[in-house]
């Protein structure tokens, strides 16, 4: 894991020498020269061959240069830490106490690079490092065509049948069929079940079956389609490429054929290898199998790939009782504890098949003895997966995949063992938090699209799953699923030798590892218990992440306060949202290299002393109060990109800006409406999403003309504007007189969020003049009225409309008032009597969601079923719910 270190070293260099100079001027040429060998190294790194984890002496030398990188980042951070701690003190406390006693940075970073030194004059590592290639080793690299499953095969009948039906139909030219999925989803062996399907066999009297792998020769692939047709003379075997690819065209040029082509792992693969199919041959098909969705879309881009899907719980509960008893059904006493066990396995045939083998090698006669077995099984399922055997088989699978990630993805996919077992990750957070670990390198797009762009990579390759989706198509939460989730903490952490750990209590009340042992790895999570943890004062001066997901809430004691930042001086990233604070500890504000910081607290005002943190990129502050004064001047720190808040938040005045500050600005929310001044616009006027929450009659009235501001925001993509008006008036709502015209609106929003407007529905024609807008929701009363009429040449653009807890009852409206939506959402609408059925015929409508919005779901099935009268495909989906008795 030293290279993310090495990127990381290399841009905070950059960036103290950049901006904070003078706190390394005493050892400025012992840093330069530390940041040229950092550059080697990560020269070196970036092309270090795979076969390190088989290399003893390469994986020595990897180790050596991970732990001298990983001290000179303490040393520096430690430094900068301490110098800009005695910086801050006031002069009475200088004149009493002295100089600070600053420790000597130059005489450590020349110890570090004296070890650096060392590692380059070692003659083995050199010797080494000269005669290693990247494709050495492959010999013994070569992949194991995996055995094809042909017994309990369980949960793919509905798959082979859609299929086989591809397969079987006529087409005017070669098609190939791609079946795409994880590592241990079963790829291998529905191919397998459709290969040997009788079906199958009478449509295709020649069918032949080739095992790609990572490491294939196109020799060796021509080779083995040959032999099903020839035998394989010299002759043969001495012909090139070239002609091996023409000979096997030939010989498929007619005829029915099926060519499988099992494990093809890239789009570069399949087009050394495709040269040899005979396109103009409409009776022949092949299928291939693959881990990475591009390749699907890449050898059929009409079709697509074919995605398969988990087991069923009933499906999973059935294969598990063919593996262990070989029919289908458990022992009574073992029911329990059998469907138990199959549920752990989370729908991924692998881990039931592996888990089957455990439980039948400790199959005996005494159904009392097993039943207690099955239960500690149940109970201890991942520590029985990791049997040595059993976890060498999953390991094994998952590490091809993850071998073949790029280099920059690596770290990424690892960090996802940072999220617990089953989570619903949101990619807003998972990109912040590798942008804040530094494993996001700035390109030609921003950091945050980059990152998104790496959640994308990692989908494709079927290591992510997707979960939900943004109205905008990209994804907004994702899964990991639990056996990979179990390689990347195996990896990073063992094996990683520090990337992460996760705290877990152990069943005699102590934490693995010991909260009292100095922690000596990177990233620390811990998701239970975590109170426990922190009131043994846990202490780790190189821990540089500490983050809790638990999905229980509890209060810090004020005993413990400090414990986090007393105990980890170096953090970087701080998620501790489930933990509440009732006061903020004084050397919260010393943690400065915090750039991740998301805090639960009692609290109505965000101290000053923020302001010292001034690394900070993406600051997350959760409160139980309405408001929240903000002392700190968040729009003069010049690292901060994101900046939330639950509450109303109220901006401290703005004073002369730092050079680029607010500049890189995009997340600001929510904010108070008496905070939307010209000033602050003009100092964040990059920003992409704002929230504005409070008497928003403030904002929107004609006399002070704050709305002004919002219309200069020429990069602002989408605004949330909460009308939170307390004390709530006796009439129970407050009602806006109105929208300021379309033109004083940001030019590019795409998104707008109304909530507790009251707006009569006659405003809604401002809305729909916004020509960018993508997306509407109106939420709780934004508008209120039992009429609403849409207008002609409104809404061109708008694609998703969410509706929700209104008093309307008639919506007039016809499909050209919404020529391109896609998704409309009703949420407690409970007088609407109907939808406009003239929706149907907007081709682009795909969805349509009702929530305890009764009246209306007749019109909804008239929209459904006018749809489906329509002979043009469209994949229609209608929600209702509760559903009708």
């Amino acid at each position: 894991m030293a290279d993310a270190a090495v990127e990381f070293l290399l841009e905070n260099l950059k960036q103290l020498l950049l901006h904070h100079a003078s706190l390394l001027k005493d050892a400025k040429d012992q840093v330069e020269k530390l940041e040229n060998h950092l550059r080697l190294f990560k020269a070196f790194l970036k092309d270090a061959p795979k076969q390190w984890r088989d290399d003893e002496k390469l994986r020595e030398l990897i180790r050596r240069i991970r732990n001298a990188v990983y001290e000179a980042e303490d040393i520096i951070d430690a430094y900068v830490t301490q110098a800009a701690e005695a910086k801050s003190k006031n002069y009475f406390l200088r004149a009493i106490q002295g100089p600070p006693k600053v420790i000597s940075i130059a005489n450590k970073v020349e110890a570090v690079l004296q070890k650096i030194d060392d590692i380059y004059k070692d003659k083995k590592n050199i010797i080494d490092f000269a005669n290693i290639k990247v494709e050495d080793g492959a010999a013994h690299h070569q992949d194991e065509a995996p055995q094809v499953r042909e017994t309990n095969v369980v949960g793919f009948e509905d798959e082979a049948y859609k299929l086989k039906g591809y397969l079987c139909r006529e087409c005017e030219e070669l098609e190939v069929i791609s079946i795409v999925g994880m590592p241990g989803l079963g790829k291998t062996t529905l191919a397998g079940k459709i290969f040997r399907d009788p079906e199958i066999h009478y449509h295709f009297p020649t069918r032949i079956w080739v095992y790609v792998s990572q490491e294939f020769t196109k020799k060796d692939i021509f080779l083995a389609i040959l032999k099903e047709f020839t035998g394989l003379t010299d002759d043969i075997r001495s012909k090139s490429d070239k002609e091996l690819a023409d000979a096997v065209a030939g010989y498929l040029d007619n005829g029915r054929f099926l060519l499988v082509m099992d494990d093809v792992w890239s789009c570069e693969d399949w087009d050394r290898l495709h040269i040899a199919l005979p396109k103009c041959n409409a009776r022949g098909k092949v299928l291939i199998t693959s881990r990475q969705a591009e390749v699907g879309w890449h050898v059929n881009r009409r079709k697509g790939p074919h995605l398969l899907r988990f087991l069923t719980l009933e499906e999973s509960i059935l294969l598990l009782q063919l593996e262990v008893f070989q029919e289908p059904k458990f022992p009574p006493e073992l029911e329990v504890e059998g469907r138990l066990i199959a549920e752990r396995c989370d729908g991924l045939p692998l881990a039931i098949v592996v888990i089957g083998g455990i439980l039948v090698r400790k199959f005996s006669g005494d159904t009392t003895a097993m039943k207690t077995t099955w239960q500690h099984v149940s109970q201890s399922f991942d520590t029985y997966l990791k049997d040595e055997s059993a976890g060498k088989r999953l390991e094994k699978i998952i590490l091809l995949s993850y071998e073949k990630l790029p280099y920059h993805l690596r770290e990424c996919f690892l960090y996802l063992g940072m999220f617990p077992e089953d989570f619903e990750i949101s990619v807003w957070k998972l990109t912040r938090l590798w942008i804040a670990e530094g494993l996001i390198q700035q390109k030609d797009v921003s950091l945050e699209e980059t990152a998104e762009n790496y959640v994308e990579e990692l989908i494709n390759r079927n290591l992510v799953r997707a979960e939900k989706f943004k109205p905008n198509g990209k994804v907004k939460t994702c899964r990991i699923h639990d056996m990979l989730r179990d390689f990347c903490l195996n990896e990073a952490g063992i094996k990683g030798e520090g990337f992460l750990q996760e705290i877990k209590m152990s069943s005699h009340g102590g934490f693995h590892p010991s909260a009292a042992e100095e922690l000596k790895f990177r990233r620390l999570c811990i998701h239970s218990n975590v109170v426990s943890f922190v009131s043994r004062k846990p202490f780790g001066p190189s821990v540089r992440s500490f983050v809790c997901f638990s999905r229980d809430e509890t209060t810090m004691p004020a005993g413990d306060i400090s414990a986090i930042p007393g105990g980890f001086k170096l953090l970087r990233v701080l998620d501790a949202e489930p933990i509440k604070f009732t006061k903020l500890p004084s050397d919260m504000y010393q943690l400065l290299h915090l750039r991740y910081l998301v805090l639960s607290v009692s609290l109505k005002v965000l101290p000053a002393p923020f302001s010292k943190l001034w690394n900070i990129q993406t600051l997350v502050v959760e409160t139980d109060a309405r408001t929240l004064v903000i002392k700190a001047d968040i729009l003069n720190m010049t690292q901060l990109r994101h900046f939330k808040t639950n509450a109303s938040a109220e901006l401290a005045k703005v004073s002369k800006s730092s050079k680029g500050a607010g500049e890189k600005m995009q997340t600001l929310g929510t904010i108070s409406p008496e905070s939307c001044t010209e000033e602050v616009f003009d100092r964040a006027r990059n920003l992409r999403q704002l929230g504005i929450r409070g008497k928003l009659a403030l904002l929107l009235g004609d006399k002070n003309g704050a709305f002004e501001g919002l219309g200069n925001l020429s990069n602002l993509e989408k605004l949330k504007l909460i009308n939170d008006v307390f004390p709530v008036p006796a009439s129970g709502t407050v009602h806006l007189r109105g929208l300021p015209p379309a033109y004083k609106f940001p030019p590019k929003l795409k998104s707008l969020t109304l909530c507790e407007t009251s707006l009569e529905w006659r405003h809604m024609s401002v809305i729909g003049s916004l020509d960018k807008l993508e997306v509407l929701k109106l939420k709780d009363k934004a508008f209120q009225g039992e009429i609403w009429e849409a207008h002609d040449g409104g809404f061109r653009h708008l694609e998703i409309l969410h509706i929700g807890r209104t008093d309307l009852k008639i919506w007039v409206a016809s499909h050209h008032h919404f020529p391109r939506l896609k998704h409309l959402e009703l949420n407690n609408c409970e007088d609407l009597q109907q939808i406009p059925t003239e929706l149907a015929q907007v081709p682009s409508f795909l969805k349509l969601d009702l929530f305890r919005s009764k009246r209306a779901a007749a019109s909804a099935r008239k929209i459904e079923a006018k749809i489906k009268q329509d002979n043009v495909v469209r994949h229609f989906r209608l929600s209702i719910f509760p559903p009708e008795a």
